[in-house]
């Protein structure tokens, strides 16, 4: 049985070199949400569209949380880029990194609303034609952040591979949310080659216990995830688990358990943005790692009662 210990005393952070606040690279797209609770898609009967997108979402909660961040994005020349660029400038967010691609639609994903983890139907085209990022904004940055869903696409992929290779050899921290799922892949197919290279930067890594079963082929399970992540090289690893709270540790300590609040569960969309959104704001801060676990959890905890949009 793996034991949890204390860790007051590990600081998450030291002291950042140059560069500040937090580059999220990756998908801004609409997501189209079924009005109500579903098992599954074939269940919908109306839908509502809003803005969304993993980094996106996790720009807005840093900055709901009292960080910086700002956003490298692809989105089509249409309506509902439109929408995006609006909702991230209403948020306080620069949009001056938004590509506006006239030849690519926006991309949207089809979402059921679930209290657990939500099912969901990409359509995909402005995302994955992310152009090249600009060493400059990636210097100018603490952490640059990514996600399995952006990575998932060529040439996207190459891009933002190109960019954290740039931040690491330039000592900026690389935050990766691996949310992965095998549909989105199913083209390039070359998960595990992204996911070695993304460790060799020792990454700040989220993953649930979903991305782990869907990644490895195991059980969603916190023993079967643990053992799959044993060896993983990351800086900071955290293993989200619902109302079953968070595992985490740092390199080469032991794993930790934070618990999570009981709430009355909104919608659980976005509800790991939020906690990652918390977790990388008090990181920037240079807090200890238990400090940082804990305003991820509470930040999750407001966006799945509806506090946090």
């Amino acid at each position: 049985m793996i034991q949890p210990r204390p860790s007051s005393l590990y600081f998450a952070a030291p002291p950042a070199a140059a560069g500040h606040g937090l580059l999220a690279i990756g998908e801004a797209l609409i997501d189209i949400l079924t009005t109500d609770f579903v098992g599954d898609l074939s269940q919908v009967t109306t839908l509502r569209a809003m803005a969304g997108g993993s980094p996106a979402n996790l720009c807005r909660f840093v900055q709901d949380c009292g960080g910086t961040a700002r956003l490298v994005a692809a989105v089509g020349q249409d309506g509902l880029g439109e929408i995006l660029l609006r909702t991230l400038a209403a948020a306080g967010l620069s949009t001056e990194h938004i590509h506006q691609l006239p030849d690519r639609a926006t991309s949207i994903i089809v979402v059921g609303r679930s209290r657990d983890t939500p099912t969901f139907i990409p359509y995909r085209s402005a995302d994955r034609h992310l152009p090249p990022v600009e060493p400059a904004l990636v210097l100018d940055a603490a952490v640059v952040h990514t996600t399995a869903f952006a990575l998932s696409r060529l040439p996207a992929q190459d891009h933002i591979l190109a960019a954290l290779a740039t931040a690491t050899a330039h000592g900026r921290q690389v935050s990766v949310d691996w949310n992965y799922a095998a549909p989105i892949w199913r083209r390039s197919n070359n998960a595990p080659a992204v996911w070695q290279q993304l460790l060799s930067y020792q990454p700040l890594l989220k993953v649930s216990l979903d991305d782990v079963a869907r990644f490895s082929g195991g059980p969603a399970t916190v023993e079967a995830a643990q053992a799959f992540l044993h060896a993983v090289p990351a800086r900071v690893l955290c293993l989200t688990c619902g109302a079953d709270g968070v595992w985490y540790r740092g390199a080469g300590g032991l794993w930790q358990h934070q618990s999570a609040p009981a709430v009355t569960v909104h919608d659980a969309t976005g509800a790991g943005d939020a906690f990652w959104a918390g977790f990388l704001t008090r990181w920037m801060q240079h807090r200890p790692l238990d400090e940082c676990v804990q305003l991820g959890i509470q930040t999750a905890a407001r966006r799945l009662q509806g506090q946090l949009a």
